[in-house]
């Protein structure tokens, strides 16, 4: 099983996916993050009722204003990877010869999770680093001691956000297509969206992560964010049984 994580991660790797997903998800987060209080300090009424407090000059601002956009663009990128993973073997018609290899395709699918995952975690820790860096080029300073916490739920936002995206792994698959990944990465955060709008954040598993990290943990429960577990672990194991039954034909 390692060599095949090994070669799935080699795979990842060297693929421009790979690196401008790491980019534009790791680094375009906070560097939009940090654009919304030079954005604001313009004084411009409708930006400012726009942004609200991310626009605050502040540590707290550029958190704020990071959660918010993890929650909707992190999902989003996570997703878009996730369905480029899975779907590139039909696009590519690479699919055709891993009947002929000696490992089982639930064995691939597994290592293109944990590979994505691993991607995920790493990926959730730039955000930090690059949050922090363009928090001391705004002028904020060191972050504070009180600012540990906030930066921990962004990182946890991240991963969370990844596991969030897992029943794109499984579209990808059924449909077999990169297009119907990135079209079930869509639909994750237009659901995500209405049920916050509607009021029903806390209690719908791909909302709950963001309106957590938000509120500073206030707003949503543990018993409320744990129930991401259930629809992430169906979403795996629907997708590795899916590659079990894969046929050529169809």
């Amino acid at each position: 099983m390692r060599e095949v994580v090994l070669v799935e991660a080699i795979k990842f790797g060297r693929a421009p996916v790979g690196r401008a997903g790491t980019a534009l998800v790791g680094v375009g987060i906070a560097l939009l993050s940090c654009a919304m209080p030079l954005a604001a300090s313009g004084g411009d009424p409708q930006v400012l009722a726009k942004i609200g407090e991310a626009g605050e000059r502040s540590w707290d601002g550029v958190l704020a204003g990071a959660a918010q956009i993890t929650g909707a663009g992190g999902l989003l990128g996570f997703g878009v990877v996730l369905g480029w993973m899975f779907g590139r073997e039909f696009a590519d018609g690479t699919i055709t010869g891993l009947f002929a290899l000696p490992v089982s395709r639930p064995a691939i699918a597994t290592a293109k999770l944990f590979v994505y995952l691993g991607w995920a975690v790493i990926t959730s820790g730039i955000i930090v680093v690059t949050l922090v860096l363009g928090g001391l080029a705004l002028g904020l300073g060191v972050p504070p001691g009180e600012t540990a916490p906030a930066l921990g739920r962004q990182f946890a936002l991240g991963v969370l956000s990844a596991c969030c995206a897992l029943p794109v792994a499984w579209a990808a698959t059924v449909g077999r297509s990169i297009l119907i990944g990135v079209v079930g990465a869509i639909g994750l955060v237009i659901a995500a969206q209405v049920a916050t709008i509607a009021g029903a954040g806390g209690w719908f598993p791909i909302a709950a992560p963001t309106l957590w990290a938000m509120s500073d943990g206030a707003d949503v429960t543990p018993g409320q964010l744990m129930l991401l577990a259930p629809p992430a672990i169906v979403a795996a194991a629907a997708t590795l049984w899916s590659w079990r039954r894969l046929q050529l034909d169809r």
